[in-house]
């Protein structure tokens, strides 16, 4: 059966597509019309970690390059996802159910504002403090945290996917993200395009999932930071 948005597998994972059909079958639909667009498997604990694994082993690396070399790979993204807007705002209405004339004036140009902004920022927005304290001094030094996990929700998916991404990456760390079970769709497109960049694999990776999935992530002890977009009770 063909799916008119099936993606080339459900996750993305140290630079390219990774499927794993043990997974459970996650329906993606067409809200307008309840049609089934495409049908993804969620991540076994397997593939949880394989995602961070992949991160951790390529954060290093990505720390130690300078903020501005890491700023100029958002910028380029930020350019791919302008040039690709009426494709991505296209996959955003079938992902979301919005109407076309939202996103493609709301959705892909915002999350490539985010990667513009935050590559922008680098160069003089990363650095530490030096402060006084009359005859002796103080500074700070900002470290990278290592690998982050985001979590989306179905309202803004690749928006949000763009919001987590841009900060955490620009400051050094390497992300594990999960879509919405409900959009799961533009998250991964995404990846691909900051892989496109020039983004080193492992960098930024997606995986599909719902409410049991989550806790595999948070709970990890190489997790070192969560963002959450959602409800209080999801946050606790």
């Amino acid at each position: 059966m063909e799916f008119k948005a099936q993606p080339k597998a459900s996750h993305f994972i140290d630079g390219e597509y990774v499927e794993d059909t043990d997974g459970t079958v996650i329906e993606s639909l067409y809200p307008a019309t309840g049609e089934v667009i495409a049908r993804l498997h969620a991540a076994t604990p397997a593939i949880v970690e394989q995602a961070i694994a992949a991160a951790r082993r390529a954060q290093p690396e990505w720390a130690a390059m300078s903020p501005m070399a890491r700023g100029r790979i958002l910028k380029r993204a930020a350019e791919i996802m302008r040039e690709r807007n009426r494709a991505l705002s296209e996959l955003e209405t079938l992902d979301t159910g919005k109407p076309i004339q939202e996103t493609v004036v709301a959705d892909p140009t915002s999350g490539a504002d985010a990667f513009e902004f935050f590559g922008g920022v680098a160069p003089a927005g990363l650095n530490g403090s030096h402060i006084p304290l009359g005859q002796d001094f103080a500074y700070t030094k900002r470290v990278p945290l290592g690998v982050c996990v985001g979590i989306g929700a179905w309202n803004y998916p690749q928006q949000i996917a763009c919001w987590k991404a841009a900060p955490a990456l620009i400051c050094g760390n390497a992300m594990v993200f999960k879509p919405s079970e409900n959009t799961p769709l533009g998250a991964l497109k995404i990846a691909e395009i900051l892989h496109e960049a020039g983004l080193p694999k492992g960098l930024f990776n997606v995986i599909q999932g719902d409410r049991d999935t989550g806790p595999l992530l948070v709970n990890h002890p190489d997790v070192a930071k969560v963002s959450l977009t959602g409800s209080v009770p999801t946050g606790r």
